[in-house]
């Protein structure tokens, strides 16, 4: 008998409930209206009785089809009419919640749980939610009972999320979530959640948890938002000329529209895809984000590649092209950095931008430059352009064919022939600053000192990446005279010439060319234009 009458009342509630959707329909249709000060749409609503997992008795709700439209004129808010009509500003494929069979008078509603599934945000441009502080606006009562809700978790799966911009020639930044939760929902509070996102490019996971809120109505935007993030196996290698798997840890704060980011990153095998070696590569930056369009604002990045230290700042943004069907396409990011180099190794930097398995230098070096990195297809190394001036201090040239001459040439520009075979172990250090531009994978030296014991060389010319081709000349500035260089009975011969090459303090100044490739480099007297019979460079003769 009980247990008949238990049926009974369960069937007579569930037909309640069932009586009941039309009223909760438009209760759920008038609460979302008022929250959003919007227009909302909900195809379909069903009610039907059940319990949670905590055997907690109540009515189970759910919809589909739901859409909310960008605020409406109500407190103060208006929204010009567009031409064609704007987006939903949420769309919801379908949604499921519980709700108890009674609550306290006085008390808030509280709801276990909200699944969501098929979730879609586009947040419209700030322009379009003017404020217009007019007679006639104020919001209309609403006919919703005066209740509040209080929800512990909603969860939701297949989520898309985009942020319009105001800015012209800028297309929004569209973020794929696969799954989030918020915890503690309440009206007028912050919510908390934790989220995995799909980040576009590079591809990869972001795991993220923190604070959003209070939802700002007059422009969704600009509501608060802070939290911490795990970016795990980026791969960089979409991007044309670089490789590499990236992650990075760090923590965010202010809004959608406008957020500062520091964080650190690793990439234990970071690469120039051309040339095929790899480095460690660590950073920490501190930046700033646009959310509307991921342009980002480097202030500054403290970076570490294999043994050297360098910091840069300035900012990322993307490019965007007219393509055949007339919309703007994303065609990459143009980068544009000031960079300074002060605590490096010229070899790390040389493994990295060059071919050869060996650097053709060792030392440390100072930078100072501006680098410019435009969009495009071709190898990152044939598109970056960089300007600056550099400083290499106690350098030494891995090539012992180099090197033997580099001793040699610092031994007869110091006069000291009786040491050129008891010095031929002798590692001869060399100091080189001066400014260069490298372009097209073109390194341009229009000035540059190359200092030893007993000689300055000064040069200008090329050398290209790839290839390692030669191009330069100059003159060598030696302390001791043309015969004291060539010494024995040919010297004493070359005393008559020593006044024609004695210039400026110097005990000669001879005209020099460098050519040939890196690893077969041809050194001679450049006598294009002078009286001499020596042999001419290559290429004037």
């Amino acid at each position: 008998m009980i247990l008949a009458l238990m049926v009974t009342a369960g069937v007579l509630v569930d037909i309640a409930a069932h009586r009941a959707e039309p009223f909760v329909r438009q209760q759920v249709v008038q609460a979302l209206s008022d929250r959003f000060h919007a227009r909302v749409e909900l195809d379909s609503f069903h009610l039907k009785l059940g319990n949670t997992l905590r055997g907690e008795w109540g009515v189970w709700g759910e919809g589909k089809g739901l859409r909310i439209w960008p605020p409406a004129n109500v407190e103060g808010v208006h929204v010009p009419e567009p031409n064609p009509p704007v987006q939903p500003l949420i769309r919801l494929d379908e949604f499921h919640f519980h709700a108890p069979l009674r609550y306290p008078s006085g008390q808030p509603v509280h709801i276990t749980q909200i699944r969501l599934k098929g979730l879609d945000i586009r947040f419209p441009p700030r322009s379009h939610m003017a404020r217009e502080a007019q007679p006639g606006n104020a919001t209309q009562p609403s006919k919703t009972l005066n209740v509040s809700v209080e929800i512990d978790n909603v969860e939701c799966t297949d989520a898309r999320f985009s942020l319009e911009t105001d800015k012209p020639n800028k297309l929004p930044l569209e973020f794929l979530i696969r799954q989030f939760r918020l915890k503690g929902v309440r009206s007028g509070a912050p919510m908390v959640f934790d989220a995995e996102v799909e980040n576009p490019k590079p591809p990869g996971a972001i795991q993220t948890t923190g604070s959003f809120g209070p939802w700002i109505v007059a422009d969704p935007g600009s509501t608060p938002l802070h939290g911490d993030y795990t970016f795990s196996n980026a791969d960089l290698s979409v991007f044309t000329g670089i490789a590499g798997i990236l992650n990075s840890t760090g923590r965010y704060e202010g809004s959608l529209r406008d957020l500062t980011v520091d964080g650190q990153t690793d990439t234990p095998e970071f690469q120039l895809s051309h040339f095929g070696h790899t480095m460690p590569l660590h950073t920490n930056f501190h930046a700033r984000v646009d959310g509307t369009n991921g342009d980002t604002w480097l202030e500054p990045v403290d970076a570490t590649l294999a043994s050297s230290h360098f910091t840069a700042r300035g900012q990322i943004v993307r490019v965007l092209k007219t393509g055949d069907d007339g919309k703007l396409h994303s065609i990459g990011h143009d980068i544009a950095l000031n960079v300074n180099v002060d605590r490096a190794r010229i070899e790390d930097f040389l493994r990295l931008a060059t071919d050869s398995p060996n650097p053709i230098l060792d030392g440390s070096i100072g930078v100072q430059a501006q680098l410019h990195i435009p969009p495009g297809k071709v190898p990152v190394s044939q598109r970056i352009a960089i300007k600056g001036h550099f400083v290499l201090d106690e350098a030494e040239f891995t090539s012992l064919q180099v090197q033997k001459r580099i001793r040699e040439l610092s031994l007869r520009g110091q006069g000291k022939l009786d040491q050129l075979k008891s010095a031929e172990d002798e590692k001869i250090k060399s100091h080189v600053e001066g400014d260069f531009a490298l372009d097209g994978g073109v390194l341009t030296l229009p000035s540059v000192l190359y200092a030893v014991p007993g000689a300055d060389i000064h040069l200008h010319g090329t050398y290209h990446t790839q290839g390692g081709l030669l191009d330069f000349t100059g003159t060598a500035k030696m302390q001791a005279t043309v015969s004291q260089m060539v010494g024995g009975w040919k010297g004493l011969l070359l005393k008559p010439a020593d006044r024609f090459f004695k210039k400026d303090g110097a005990g000669a100044e001879i005209p020099i060319y460098i050519a040939g490739t890196r690893e077969k480099p041809q050194f001679g007297y450049n006598s294009a234009n002078n009286w001499s019979t020596h042999p001419q460079r290559p290429d004037t003769q």
